[in-house]
Order: C-alpha cells, then sequence, then structure tokens
C-alpha cells in the first residue's frame, strides 16, 4: 500500500513521517481525533483498531488483517517521584510499505529518539528502511525491549541496597523500603508478562508481508524479553526473602523487648507479693507503734526481697535467659 502524500503543517496534526524509497514510517504522538481521522481516510484500517489507538485500557495483543498487522504493546516507564514503574502504550500498524507508531503518552525516550534519527540522517534511514517494514519493526521494538534492562537494574540496585540497610536500619523505616520495592516490582511484572505472548506469536507466525527471518529476529525480542521475565523473578524471590527476614527480624525484636519485660515482672512479682501480704498488719516506721522492731520488720522484708530478686537473676543466667 502506497502512502498518500499530505501537507501536514496546513492540517496541523500531531504526526510526522519519513520516507526512504518505498516505506513510510507514520510517527504520531499524543494522539487526538484528528490523527484517527487521518488514519481511517489514508489507510484499510478496521474503525475498532482506530478507537482502540485513542484509548489507553488496551491489553498487549495482535490483531491480523489480509495485508497489515494491528500491535499493541506497554513498555514499562520508571516514575521517579513516586518510585513506581507504570506501563506506556505503544500501537503498531505494519504493512508491507507502511508502519504506523502511535504513542499515547509520549513518555518513551528511545522511540521517539529514533525516529529523529531516521527523520534528519540520511544513513539511518538507508540502515534501517532500507530493507522492509518488518526489519524496521524489529529494530523499533529492540530499542524499546533494551530500554526495559536499565529499569531493571534499578529494581536490582535497590534490592541490594536494601539488603545491605535491613539489618541497620529501624524496622518502620526498612518496612516502607522494602514495600516500596515490591510494589514497583509487581508493577514491572505486570508490564512486562502480556508482552510475551505477543513477541512469540511475532516470532512464530509468518506473515506474506514480511521479508525478514521472524523466527531470527523475532525471536532476538522475545529472548531479550524472557531474560527481563527471569531478571525479574529472580528479584521476586529476593524481596519475597527480605519480607520474610524483616518478618522474622521484626518478631524476634518483639520477644527480646517482651522478654525483658517479662524478666522485670518477675522480678518484681515476689517483692510486690511480699509487700501486700506484710503491709496488712506488720507495724512499720510511719505507723502509730513506731520502735526498733517497726525498723528491724523493715530491713527483713527488704532484705528478703533483694535475696529472692538475686536468686532469681543467679536462676534465668543459669537457664541462659538473660
Amino acid at each position: 500500500m502506497s502512502m498518500p502524500l499530505i501537507d501536514l503543517e496546513k492540517k496541523k496534526l500531531n504526526l510526522e513521517m519519513v520516507t526512504h524509497g518505498r516505506l513510510t514510517w507514520v510517527y504520531i504522538e499524543k494522539p487526538t481525533r484528528g490523527e484517527v481521522t487521518y488514519l481511517a481516510e489514508h489507510f484499510n484500517f478496521h474503525p475498532l483498531n482506530l478507537d482502540d489507538v485513542t484509548s489507553r485500557i488496551q491489553r498487549p495483543k495482535i490483531d491480523e488483517y489480509e495485508d497489515h498487522l494491528f500491535i499493541v504493546l506497554h513498555f514499562p516507564v520508571y516514575d521517579k517521584e513516586n518510585r513506581v514503574t507504570t506501563p506506556s502504550e505503544v500501537d503498531i500498524f505494519i504493512g508491507e510499505n507502511y508502519l504506523v507508531t502511535v504513542h499515547c503518552s509520549g513518555d518513551l525516550k528511545p522511540l521517539a529518539k529514533f525516529f529523529k534519527e531516521c527523520q534528519i540522517d540520511e544513513e539511518t534511514r538507508q540502515t534501517y528502511m532500507g530493507r522492509s517494514s518488518s526489519y524496521l519493526l524489529y529494530h523499533i521494538l529492540d530499542r524499546l525491549v533494551n530500554y526495559c534492562f536499565p529499569i531493571l537494574n534499578k529494581v536490582i540496585e535497590n534490592l541490594e541496597k536494601a539488603e545491605d540497610f535491613i539489618f541497620a536500619r529501624a524496622v518502620p523505616e526498612t518496612v516502607r523500603e522494602i514495600s516500596l520495592i515490591r510494589r514497583d516490582l509487581i508493577s514491572f511484572r505486570r508490564v512486562v508478562h502480556p508482552q510475551i505472548g505477543v513477541v512469540e506469536a511475532l516470532e512464530r507466525e509468518e506473515y506474506p508481508f514480511f521479508k525478514e527471518d521472524p523466527e531470527i529476529y523475532f525471536g532476538d525480542i522475545a529472548d531479550h524479553i524472557r531474560k527481563i521475565w527471569d531478571g525479574l523473578e529472580d528479584c521476586k524471590e529476593v524481596v519475597d526473602g527480605l519480607v520474610d527476614t524483616s518478618n522474622w527480624l521484626t518478631s524476634h525484636r518483639i520477644q527480646e523487648i517482651m522478654r525483658i519485660l517479662t524478666i522485670i515482672m518477675a522480678i518484681m512479682a515476689p517483692g510486690t507479693l511480699i509487700a501486700s501480704i506484710f503491709g496488712m498488719n506488720v507495724a512499720l516506721p510511719g505507723g502509730i507503734d513506731v520502735g526498733i522492731i517497726s525498723y528491724t520488720t523493715l530491713a527483713v522484708i527488704l532484705f528478703i526481697m533483694l535475696l529472692i530478686a538475686v536468686a532469681m537473676l543467679f536462676y534465668f543466667r543459669r537457664r541462659r535467659w538473660i
């Protein structure tokens, strides 16, 4: 299908394109109804697929048609402010002589950078657009998938830091840090996992307008995706281990506190018991009948209390409770 010419500046569309030979790459960022109308007028795309372009809740998928494919993919973008990975959707229409990429949020820098390179550099256009649309699609996906590795490395780095301070920081701070990492990891896994089936479908299937061997090129993309997933699985095991360790340390600290409090209460209990018993009818200083007997009685009571406390401490020590 050839690409019709149009005065984009006159139309004032949020749309750019670059052409090399018979292949045209149409790049749309943050699409509006105008861009969708343009695609409907100049391409034979299904109306439901065009509706999916403006929707941000589409699951990754491949819709196959006689002369083109419609592909929906999500790629992770790290939000530094909230410390969480969020999905960014890319919709792709690919035919024999054209490739249309629609990026809803505009936060995938590798995609925008690659398009600009093809737009301004003749050698880059010749290298990546001089063969086929499937070869260009491979390099687009390759750059987007490789963009996931620095985000994965950031998760691994945060896990290593958490491992270092889990024994040194206060419990609330440690729990908060591990919870943030766990939330980020869950979000990252939710983004990556659905892509595996889509890329593996590109690897398995043979489409008449794909000029490159899908098993070689898209198999390479699938290997990268699986490698990222394996890394996320390893991170999940580490996070689960850190959670168990944090819970154990918290439980151990609570037990230590309860042990000390129990020892204190055990030491005080005999004295309290003796004071309660003798406090009923024994003459002590401050009473009506104050004399030598009163002071002697007080000394005896205090000595008994001290003796019992020392004996209990000695017993606890022998039992290795303290």
